[in-house]
């Protein structure tokens, strides 16, 4: 399997460059030359598999030239070895809602079965053997605890964590601060994450910085994240046989919802993919209107949605334009220029095709969690709700699986507000509020953060 940057098909890459190096060169985000394309036997196939083996099956087609199956299959069992489900996801019936409990793994989030498996990945590429390689990872509340989680005590490895100071909850940030290895640095950033995010893909487009650190991103920038998520999607419409079927999909980056294009894309059928969004609804407004113009960020409920710029939108963008890499440059300097850009009539039929989004505000939100925790004695996190709110609105023909995100727990206060219930302590979070915390606090400043990794990593 060779690679390519969206803005650049001209060099090839194989899957250890761009598991390492997480952004392409020229800015632009790794994506393969082709993919596999299921047929129905083979998809009948793959129904009939574990979650170890549909994972072993599913990932090896993108990393085959550096990793024989054999070894790809030893990882994965390792890597969900500390989930709490042994099919690693879970199908609920809640009413007439199809749940698929993504968050089973050591941080209660969607994250954790992405970041599990690179974490063992690093040590199995050899990646860090003669080098010590650093880490720099943005987090709007999840992708920190399970970065942290799958690195924790690894090494030759540093993990550096960026999140939006005081803007998400008090359990996500615990999760990040608490675990106190010396190979975690935790970075309270005072701006939003969309900060974090430019800061990090920044330091990756600086060359000399990037080399002088050995610096390494697992930000779902990275492609492997983006394979992982993959599975999932395969698993879960499988428990729906010879039904049609939709996701729908609490979305901030857009790495979640493009990983169920991309099993689509390979032929798993599914019908829609649904966007959901709270009020940073750039991509609800890009998939209806056409216009890909971020606006400043608002805090909501549903934080780890807090994002105005959707950084793998670009790999869908690469795709509707039947792999321009000069068109997707163009258009991504427009966005740099002039701040926004627009699509085209045939670029929007295209993703219309496969997409359709809606907007879930927090009042809203506030009122899915509690009528769920009424009606069927069940409660749901935000972000979980925004998919809800988003499959109610829209109200497709089609059996709609929603994606369940995070657990409820990290997110304490917004379920007391919407519902007056206490959530009990999972397990994996044992005495986390009496933890002490570490971090620090940096300016909105490239220069400093900078500056401070430098002066860890001596």
């Amino acid at each position: 399997m060779e690679y390519i940057s969206t803005r650049n098909k001209n060099q090839s890459y194989s899957f250890k460059d761009i598991f390492l190096r997480g952004l392409a060169p020229d800015g632009g985000l790794f994506v393969p030359k082709n993919i596999k394309i299921y047929n129905e036997d083979e998809i009948k196939k793959l129904s009939e598999l574990s979650y170890i083996e549909l994972a072993t099956e599913i990932i090896f087609n993108f990393c085959s030239s550096d990793i024989t199956k054999t070894n790809l299959k030893n990882l994965i069992q390792k890597s969900y070895k500390i989930f709490s489900s042994e099919e690693v996801i879970k199908t609920n019936k809640i009413g007439d809602i199809n749940l698929v409990e993504l968050y089973h793994g050591p941080t209660l989030a969607f994250k954790d079965i992405a970041m599990q498996v690179l974490g063992n990945l690093y040590d199995e590429l050899k990646v860090s053997a003669n080098k010590t390689v650093n880490i720099i990872v943005a987090t709007s509340g999840d992708t920190g605890s399970a970065a942290i989680a799958a690195l924790n005590d690894r090494k030759n490895i540093n993990v550096f964590v960026l999140h939006p100071d005081n803007k998400i909850s008090k359990i996500q940030r615990k999760i990040m601060t608490t675990i106190g290895s010396d190979n975690i640095y935790n970075v309270a950033i005072k701006g939003s994450f969309d900060d974090c995010q430019k800061i990090v893909k920044d330091m990756f487009s600086e060359n000399s910085f990037r080399e002088k650190i050995n610096m390494s991103g697992v930000n779902s920038i990275n492609w492997a994240r983006i394979v992982c998520q993959i599975v999932y999607y395969f698993y879960s419409a499988f428990k729906f046989k010879n039904k049609k079927i939709n996701f729908s999909v609490p979305t901030g980056n857009f790495g979640d919802v493009f990983a169920g294009y991309m099993a689509k894309k390979m032929g798993l059928p599914i019908e829609k993919l649904i966007v959901a969004t709270n009020e940073n609804n750039i991509l609800e407004r890009a998939i209806n209107s056409g216009e890909y113009k971020p606006s400043k960020v608002r805090q909501s409920l549903s934080p780890s949605m807090d994002v105005q710029i959707a950084s793998n939108f670009e790999r869908l963008l690469f795709d509707i334009v039947k792999n321009d890499d000069k068109k997707v440059s163009s258009l991504m300097s427009e966005l740099s220029s002039n701040g926004s850009f627009s699509l085209d009539e045939e670029q929007k039929k295209i993703i219309k095709k496969d997409f359709c989004a809606c907007k879930v505000s927090d009042k809203e939100t506030l009122e899915i969690i509690k009528n769920i925790a009424d009606k069927l004695d069940f409660i749901i996190d935000p972000h979980t709700a925004t998919a809800v709110g988003a499959s109610k609105k829209l109200n497709l023909m089609s059996e709609t699986l929603i994606l369940g995100t995070a657990h409820p727990y990290k997110f304490l206060e917004t379920i007391k507000v919407a519902t007056s219930k206490e959530v009990k302590m999972p397990n994996q979070l044992s005495n986390i509020l009496d933890k002490k915390e570490k971090y620090d606090i940096l300016e909105n400043n490239i220069s400093d953060v900078k500056s401070y990794i430098l002066e860890k990593v001596k």
